[in-house]
């Protein structure tokens, strides 16, 4: 009798030492789920492999230190160099109107600090992002392989000229606004590829860009207000 009640004793004692998830990681990951049920389904995005892909992607870890708490709030947030983070809204918005393939190859223009090239991460085969600022796209680059984004390829460039090396795209992403949709762009986009972007300058629309056989059908989805997209030659890096 006395040697099963040590045996007991010793399971308990092994039960109550295991390993637990961290408090914090407990937080941020109901907050993320929160975050997708209030501020995205229920504002009309259903895309179940987009929801997933929001609800997966740790946006505190893309923003600064000092904004945690602040990551899953529904509103942009600095990251520094006077760009931004993007609303989780418009991030899970733009990358549902882009229609994302698990095959597909999507281009970004604006890496910022990495986010929306997550979540297309989460949705696509090959991700290549471009950022015009050299310390924000060293810095993300850094970030989403610490991460185990193995699929993302980060360039520091103008993204004007887009990244012809890898097109045609699937899929272009915009995330500032330049003042008419980039030609070059439109053009790197394959038959049937879709190209998402905000255009205008003090007052913007989102608008969705498809290359037809014919050439391009564009409609527009809501107003927005993104960071200026600039040249290589307007950065100041």
């Amino acid at each position: 009798m006395m040697a099963k009640k040590h045996i007991m004793i010793a399971a308990a004692v092994v039960l109550l030492a295991a390993p637990s998830a961290r408090p914090d990681e407990d937080v941020h990951s109901t907050r993320r789920r929160d975050m997708v049920e209030r501020q995205i389904k229920a504002r009309g995005v259903d895309d179940e492999r987009v929801l997933a892909a929001m609800e997966k992607v740790e946006r505190h870890r893309f923003t600064p230190a000092y904004l945690r708490d602040a990551a899953y709030h529904d509103s942009p947030l600095p990251i520094g160099r006077g760009q931004t983070i993007s609303q989780p809204y418009i991030v899970a918005f733009m990358t549902e109107a882009a229609g994302i393939g698990p095959e597909d190859r999507v281009l970004e223009i604006g890496t910022g600090c990495g986010y929306q090239a997550a979540v297309l991460a989460e949705l696509a085969k090959e991700v290549y992002t471009i950022e015009i600022i050299k310390e924000l796209a060293d810095t993300a680059g850094k970030r989403l392989k610490k991460l185990g984004y193995g699929n993302v390829k980060v360039r520091w460039g103008d993204g004007y000229e887009g990244w012809p090396e890898f097109a045609p795209y699937d899929a272009i992403i915009v995330t500032a606004a330049p003042a008419e949709a980039p030609k070059e762009l439109m053009k790197q986009l394959k038959a049937g590829g879709r190209m998402v972007v905000p255009v205008g300058s003090l007052f913007q629309e989102l608008y969705l860009i498809e290359k037809t056989n014919g050439g391009y059908r564009k409609k527009a989805l809501l107003p927005v207000r993104f960071v200026p997209m600039v040249k290589g030659d307007e950065d100041g890096s």
